[in-house]
This record gives structure tokens, sequence and C-alpha cells, in this order.
């Protein structure tokens, strides 16, 4: 990959905003945004060039993750009897699906994306057009066997498509374990600062499987890293100012124009 010029950039920097805004309103960790943009500054050739940008995604999932916790935990919206069974489970998850993906050619891993970009956007419409009512389940009341599958299942298609798990960990959180939106997006940032550090580390250093350069994984992150911390700070706090339905419309916003970009509609 060429050394970014002046316009590449400046891209980058502010993918890395939005990759940590949406990280921060949604607790999904902003791959969902760096990889598509990613593809939309520097191209999709050749195809293993997709490896490379999940793995500077995944390192940039570390960087959103860390401040957006540290937000939620002052709000006390994190679930910390729910940790030691999702960090467990998402953990062995996200290790089997980095691996996994290593046998997934990139080209295939891109279109998976964006389809499952849109799946989850039409479940966030559903969850809107439902009108579903929010519920608080006490520690007693979640079943560990829902969390051992929430968190395997969120780690291990994180680590296939190059995700924080977020994405999967959020709703599954709020559909079998009963937990409310607001404390499923803070409990879902707080376990992303593990298994995305550890799934970021297997990823980069498999890159040389796909002819990709450890060197430029690491100069994309550190290029959108600092603004991703400063747009999941102000994420994370605007989650728990805002409407809920405002901050499900902006997500579902943003997800459409990331996966439409992924399939190459523009």
């Amino acid at each position: 990959m060429n050394v970014p010029d002046t316009s590449d950039l400046l891209q980058t920097l502010l993918l890395g905003v939005a990759a940590g805004l949406v990280g921060g309103l949604a607790g999904v960790g902003g791959s969902v945004v760096v990889i598509p943009g990613l593809h939309l500054v520097f191209g999709d050739d050749p195809a293993s060039r997709h490896h490379l940008y999940m793995a500077a995604a995944m390192m940039v999932n570390v960087a959103v993750a860390f401040p957006a916790a540290r937000q939620h935990a002052r709000a006390g919206a994190i679930r910390r009897d729910l940790l030691p069974s999702l960090l467990w489970s998402a953990l062995v998850g996200i290790v089997a699906g980095v691996l996994t993906s290593n046998l997934i050619d990139g080209d295939k891993l891109k279109v998976g994306l964006a389809a499952f970009i849109g799946l989850y956007c039409l479940y966030l419409v559903a969850r809107i057009l439902g009108g579903s009512t929010e519920t608080q389940a006490a520690a007693a009341d979640v079943n560990r066997g829902k969390l051992l599958v929430s968190g395997g299942l969120a780690g291990f298609v994180g680590g296939v498509l190059g995700l924080g798990g977020g994405v999967i960990l959020v709703p599954m959180l709020q559909l079998l374990c009963g937990i409310r939106l607001k404390q499923a997006i803070a409990t879902s940032s707080a376990v992303i600062c593990v298994t995305a550090l550890i799934g970021a580390g297997i990823k980069v250093g498999t890159l040389g499987d796909h002819d990709q350069s450890i060197r430029d994984a690491l100069l994309l992150a550190a290029l959108m890293a600092p603004t991703a911390v400063l747009g999941a700070a102000l994420g994370a706090r605007l989650t728990h100012r805002l409407p809920l339905q405002w901050v499900r419309g902006v997500i579902i916003a943003l997800l459409l124009l990331a996966a439409s970009r992924m399939a190459g509609a523009w």
C-alpha cells in the first residue's frame, strides 16, 4: 500500500472519528464503518487487501472500546455481574473466528460483511417498528448458558468478519438475556476491550499468510486511533443523553451506507 497523500490522510482521520462515534453510540466497535471506509479510500485490489483492512479495523476497535467503556462505567451502566461468562466465551469465539477468516477469500469476506450489516439493519428497524419495550433482568434471572452462547457467537462472528462483536452481542443481550439497551451497549463495550485486543493481535500476526504488510496495518490503525478515541468518548456520552429511537435511527443510516459501499452500490 502506498503512503497516503493529503486527501487520503484527511479521509482516514475522519474515518477514525466516524468509527469512534458509531462504536461509542452502539457498542459495536467501529469496524462496520472502518472496513467499508478503507475500501472506499484505498481500493479493493487485490482481494487479499480486505484482510489488511480487517486487521487495521480490529486495532481501532481497541482504541474505540476503552474510552467508550470508561464513559459507560462512569454512568454506572456496565453489568459487571455478566462479564465473567461473557468474556471467556467471547475470547474463545474470537480466536476461532479470526483463524476461520484466514481460510476465506477476501472478496467473500467483503460480501459476507455487507450482507451481515444489511441484516443487522433489518433487525434494528424491526425493533423500532415493533415498539419493543425495555426490560431489566436481575443478576439471578440471567441464564449463564445464554450468556455463554451470546459471548461465543459474538466473538466468532466478530472474528470472521473483523468486527468487535458488539453487533451480535448487544441484540443478544437484549433478546436472550433481557438486558436494557443502554446496559447492553455498555456491557458490550467492556467485553470488546478484551476480545478486540486478542483478535487484533492474532489477525495482525497472520497478515503474512495473505501477502499483506503488518507495517501497513499498523500505519492505518495509528492514523485512525487518535480520532477514534475522541469520537468514542463523544458517542458514549450521547448514548446516555439521546432518546433510544434517535440512537437507533442514526446507527441504521450509517450502517446502511457502509453496507451499500461494501456491496459496490456506490
